[in-house]
């Protein structure tokens, strides 16, 4: 099976990735953060259970490999998840990020994106 998480190689991609996505879940990381490796298996299911082709993504961004990403969203602790639509950051469940292995908080903001993408998708289906 494909791995259903878009891991980022360049700052080009991840904006590419915004640009045809409408929603996005990014997950900023490091090799050596051991409560990354943590939650990496959750954010991966989460990633298979939700993903839907240019209406829900799952991306992964190492911050020592495309640090011009991480700089520009001001990420300073790892892991820190942040969320898009259609390009833009914004907050879900009134939270901007989410810092930490904070699996409960992760699990409510990607329920809501993915029944929000689900949505959309839905719609779009039905008006073609």
């Amino acid at each position: 099976m494909a791995d259903p998480v878009k891991h980022i190689a360049s700052h080009q991609e991840f904006d590419d990735l915004l640009a045809s996505t409408r929603y996005v879940i990014a997950d900023f990381h490091a090799d050596w953060c051991g409560p990354c490796k943590a939650i990496a298996p959750h954010y991966t299911k989460m990633a298979s259970t939700f993903s839907i082709p240019g209406f829900l993504a799952f991306a992964k961004v190492n911050v020592d490999h495309v640090q011009t990403v991480a700089q520009k969203y001001n990420v300073a602790a790892m892991p820190t998840f942040l969320f898009f639509k259609e390009g833009n950051q914004v907050a879900v469940n009134g939270q901007v990020m989410i810092q930490g292995a904070n699996l409960p908080s992760l699990n409510l903001a990607v329920e809501k994106m993915g029944k929000l993408a689900k949505e959309k998708a839905d719609a779009a289906a039905a008006a073609e």
